[in-house]
């Protein structure tokens, strides 16, 4: 698993235009993540920026989640994922790249 492969799928699932209308980032052991919901269209990069919303998890397990191989709340509870910031934005996050 690689941050490139992750930086690629959160890009392809992200679109132009996601309507998600925030920042968040994925905060790996390989890097990070940044995803600007915000501008149009909507962009990704590994520059660690502010977001409202962070997700720390590894590569390996952020896959698993878009792939649907991980369930969120399980996830969380394990300590797989910890999530700090607006959860409101988790929620649209969840939404957007949650098990496609």
């Amino acid at each position: 698993m690689s941050l490139q492969t992750l930086t690629e799928r959160v890009t392809n699932m992200l679109g132009t235009d996601s309507g998600l209308n925030a920042t968040a980032k994925f905060v790996t052991e390989e890097g990070t993540v940044y995803v600007d919901g915000k501008s149009v269209p909507n962009s990704v990069s590994n520059e660690d920026k502010e977001a409202d919303c962070t997700f720390e998890v590894s590569t390996k397990n952020a896959l698993k989640l878009m792939d649907g191989d991980l369930n969120a709340m399980m996830a969380l509870m394990s300590g797989k994922l910890k999530i700090d910031g607006d959860m409101g934005v988790a929620m649209k996050i969840a939404e957007t790249f949650g098990g496609k």
